[in-house]
């Protein structure tokens, strides 16, 4: 019986543990580039994300390729020439939301801290943050801009009029308890 009292209080804390973590495994990236010649925009609803409410960090990571765009010839642009989703399949973010209350309903603004890294650059961001709890879940949402030097991304001079230096980034995450 002695036995039984330690393994039961190991089953609980790992319990404990996984009710800590949630995901999103269907959140939403969005990007805009807005030029008097062309606008591009496109979505990635493939998009995993984890947050650990014990020390509220977050993970973000999304395959390159699966943006979808309004023209095929500028997924195809996108993906070999841009951001060469090939040699870099993935962006990744890794940080940490700054002042979060998990426990507080309703919403929070609130400032994400971390290292956005594309196209094999890496680079700290902070990013405001809605954060929505309704019923127990999560909804993380925000925009932020990236500047396509800041990435090493080379745009020929012939096409330097149809991508905006500046891209807008939307994101929204809709997390759910994490069942490992």
């Amino acid at each position: 019986m002695n036995k039984l009292i330690p393994i039961f209080f190991l089953f609980l804390l790992s319990g404990q543990q996984q009710q800590e973590k949630i995901i999103a495994r269907q959140g939403r990236v969005a990007f805009f580039s807005y030029t008097s010649v062309e606008n591009i925009k496109a979505e990635n609803n493939q998009v995993l994300s984890i947050i650990d409410l014990s020390n509220d960090e977050i993970a973000v990571s999304m395959l390159m390729n699966a943006f979808v765009f309004e023209k095929a010839l500028m997924r195809e642009h996108f993906n070999e020439s841009y951001v060469e989703s090939d040699i870099y399949p993935k962006a990744t973010f890794e940080g940490k939301i700054i002042d979060f209350d998990p426990a507080q309903d309703g919403e929070q603004t609130r400032m994400v801290k971390g290292t956005f890294s594309m196209h094999g650059v890496s680079k700290e961001l902070e990013i405001k943050t809605k954060i929505e709890k309704v019923q127990g879940k999560y909804i993380l949402s925000g925009t932020f801009e990236a500047f396509v030097k800041d990435y090493d991304i080379k745009v020929p001079p012939l096409l330097a009029g149809n991508i905006a230096k500046t891209i807008s980034v939307d994101f929204r995450f809709e997390y759910q308890p994490y069942e490992s």
